[in-house]
């Protein structure tokens, strides 16, 4: 109970990531198009470019993401083959993630393409830089 339970919240949890990722990706973009300033929001854009940055180096490197190794081993420890036995939403979440009859070195390519896609937004309409106050200065 206690495995199912961490794989099921950890699919969720990276599912969580990869929307944080496209979606703040998606965000950017339209945020930069209506001239939003949250759109170049320094922390933000670090961060998820960050991110993006170590899913592309997984890509390129050939290294399956640690957390679908981590999803896989849990559920191992729990007795289940897969996920097709947890709840409807960690399935749901699974679903949303993995698409079967895809092959891994696609998957690989989209990572890498979409990082190549976030730097080129984060050189080409860069982040602003944080302002310093001017307590600090004295």
């Amino acid at each position: 109970m206690y495995y199912s339970f961490l794989a099921d919240a950890l699919v969720i949890l990276h599912l969580a990531f990869v929307a944080f990722v496209v979606l703040g990706q998606l965000a950017i973009l339209v945020g930069i198009i209506f001239k939003k300033t949250w759109a170049r929001a320094f922390v933000f854009r670090v961060i998820h470019l960050v991110c993006i940055g170590i899913v592309a180096t997984e890509g390129m490197l050939d290294i399956e993401c640690p957390l679908t190794v981590w999803e896989r081993n849990l559920r191992s420890d729990a007795g289940q083959q897969d996920v097709s036995e947890a709840p409807f939403i960690p399935q749901l979440a699974n679903r949303i993630l993995f698409y079967p009859g895809i092959p891994h070195v696609y998957f690989e390519r989209m990572h890498i393409a979409f990082g190549c896609l976030v730097l080129l937004t984060f050189l080409v309409w860069p982040p602003r830089l944080p302002k310093k106050s001017k307590e600090s200065l004295n």
